[in-house]
């Protein structure tokens, strides 16, 4: 199955929860990609805590060979020019990710 992922929030448990279950989508063989959308292309300025190793999760998705963007327009309106962890992109790509996937999850 295909599974496409739109992550927006910058709260922790909701990126830890949203990275655990991508992961564990992998490991089944599906494959995942992760669209990161308003407060989400802040993925990378989210400190790991005692509870959620956030980058521990991201460094595991992207080993696994999952898929990450980030929205480009998301990120200029934080002022930033490209993300950290992943390719940058734009609207277009995220209605091909919404077409090519089996079921499309929101988490935020």
């Amino acid at each position: 199955m295909k599974l496409g992922i739109i992550l927006q929030s910058n709260n922790p448990e909701h990126i830890w929860n949203t990275l655990r279950l991508a992961i564990a989508s992998l490991k089944t063989g599906h494959s995942v990609q992760i669209f990161l959308f308003s407060e989400g292309v802040e993925i990378k300025d989210i400190a790991d805590t005692e509870h959620f190793n956030i980058s521990v999760k991201l460094q595991e998705f992207k080993d696994l060979n999952g898929i990450i963007l980030a929205c480009e327009t998301c990120l200029q309106v934080r002022s930033k020019t490209k993300s950290k962890v992943c390719s940058t992109t734009t609207m277009k790509d995220l209605v091909k990710m919404i077409e090519d996937s089996d079921k499309v999850l929101v988490f935020g």
